[in-house]
């Protein structure tokens, strides 16, 4: 999306019932979560509640966006259990993810209890030790969950997602008799990945850099709050790595999806102000990349070997773990829930299907499997369930300060230009008599160079009088049809002489 910072959800739904609204609810801290939640507010005030990590990356947000003091944020505890208007109840259920303090949530109302997973994996050997409360969700199974809510990202999967721990046992093989200088990149949300780096520093002697806004936030926030254990002199400010030696160094890093203006892709292209990488350094992506972000990806790592550099990523290493579970892990969650419904959510859509066949062979009805889409309303209760309105829904675009106010129109002139260029052809009119006093100047912008390609330019001009000509024959003053004409007839001509289609502005001048 060109130029386009971030995609928040369209909420005029919420904006219309407003006085409905009870509160928002937060399962973990990632961004795909919590990143709109500024945006909502200054829409819609009301009450947040959410585990504690996400509380204190909530507040970073909000006061970045000057909300805070307008915001009622409330922390909940792992299985504790708030109350929301007269009518729902909602358990915060602890949960496994990439990030601390994830939650399920056990919603109890009038209708029957609905399990929400939110984002989740079954990990056995946490790092933080604190394994999901599967007591608690079979106790919510045995009394009758009437519809399960599931995170379907890796649906397609099959078997079980690696244990976040199995990571820390390739840091060790790593950092062990390594003399180079450690640069690791990985999610800067991934805490537990980050404990884990700091352990392998400590057990080799090793001062930690952190590098990139997020990074430093999330740790910062991250250790505030108890989330990350280290002696207290083991990160150093970057601007002190040049006192240590490489051996004595390990830098983590924003960058691993080979984002452009991320530290790593920076450090890789000899931008980075503050890290040059040499053939000193093993770079570890500690990441696999989203689908999409392949490409640059392969272009990071690309341009770090091409300084020499030594770089470890997941085709070499198993040096990353997702967050999400796979199949057996999903059965896992069904047997212990047992619902009458089932919805699978959170995934594309061929993730869901394939989620709902899971939730087949586990023994649900097909018919009690609800697929849904944005903005589609379900109605269920024990009698039965049925998808019945739609709603306002879909994506508002944020381009630097405006909200909004970058649509389809506007991303598709934006792909045109990037795709095929700009010519704008300026002319002045005589007011009174149409006649064409100066001009046509042709200006061209990504479509080809001007100086190298004059033929082209004074043909292009020629096209533009004789078009002009032909509107004077036709006694045609009206500027906006005589912009149009030229406009047609040169799209014409530039796509017979040259198969491109750059777009065409004529700025016609009046004297």
């Amino acid at each position: 999306m060109l130029g386009i910072d971030l995609v928040i959800p369209d909420i005029t739904y919420l904006e219309k019932n407003v006085d409905k609204i009870k509160g928002l609810i937060i399962t973990h801290g990632h961004e795909d979560h919590i990143g709109s939640v500024p945006y909502l507010l200054k829409k819609i005030n009301i009450p947040i509640y959410a585990p504690r990590l996400a509380c204190g990356l909530i507040r970073n947000k909000l006061e970045e966006h000057k909300l805070l003091r307008s915001t009622k944020l409330t922390e909940v505890m792992q299985g504790q259990t708030i109350t929301l208007g007269k009518n729902f109840k909602v358990e915060f259920i602890r949960s496994s993810h990439s990030i601390p303090d994830s939650v399920m949530l056990g919603i109890t109302t009038p209708a029957g209890t609905i399990l929400h997973t939110g984002d989740f994996k079954v990990d056995y050997t946490p790092i933080d030790g604190k394994i999901m409360d599967f007591g608690r969700i079979a106790e919510l199974g045995n009394q009758g969950i009437l519809a399960l809510m599931s995170d379907s990202t890796n649906a397609e999967r099959k078997g079980f997602t690696m244990s976040e721990s199995s990571i820390g046992e390739v840091f060790d093989k790593l950092f062990l008799h390594c003399t180079k200088r450690i640069v690791v990149a990985t999610f800067a949300s991934n805490v537990h990945r980050v404990q884990q780096i700091v352990n392998s520093a400590v057990k080799y002697n090793r001062k930690i850099a952190i590098c990139g806004r997020s990074m430093i936030n999330m740790i910062e926030t991250a250790k505030e709050l108890g989330y990350i254990e280290c002696p207290d002199n083991i990160f150093i400010d970057i601007d002190m790595i040049n006192s240590y030696t490489d051996d004595q160094l390990v830098i983590i890093t924003t960058g691993s999806q080979g984002e452009p203006m991320s530290a790593l892709t920076r450090m890789a292209a000899g931008d980075h102000r503050k890290v040059k990488i040499t053939p000193n350094d093993l770079v570890i992506i500690s990441a696999t990349p989203i689908p999409g972000n392949e490409k640059f990806v392969s272009k990071v790592i690309d341009d770090l070997m091409q300084i020499g550099a030594e770089v470890v990523y997941s085709s070499l290493e198993t040096i990353h773990v997702s967050g999400h579970a796979c199949q057996e892990e999903q059965k896992l969650i069904l047997a212990l829930a047992r619902p009458k419904y089932f919805i699978p959510v959170h995934g594309e859509y061929r993730q869901l299907i394939a989620h709902s066949e899971t939730a087949q062979s586990m023994g649900i009805d097909k018919d009690n499997i609800i697929m849904m889409s944005n903005g589609r309303v379900l109605e269920i209760n024990n009698e039965g369930a049925e998808l019945t309105s739609s709603v306002q829904s879909g994506r508002v675009l944020v381009d630097g300060l405006g909200v909004g106010d970058v649509g389809s129109i506007v991303l598709r002139d934006r792909q045109h230009l990037s795709q095929d260029g700009l010519i704008v052809i300026v002319l002045t009119m005589d007011s009174s008599t149409g006649e064409v006093v100066a001009g046509p100047d042709v200006i061209s912008r990504g479509f080809v160079y001007v100086r190298e390609s004059e033929n082209l330019m004074d043909d292009v001009k020629s096209v533009v009088r004789h078009e002009i000509k032909k509107c004077e024959d036709r006694g045609i003053t009206d500027w906006a049809t005589i912009k149009s004409a030229t406009r047609e007839n040169l799209r014409d001509y530039i796509f017979m002489k040259t198969k491109r289609n750059p777009m065409i502005i004529p700025i016609i001048m009046e004297v």
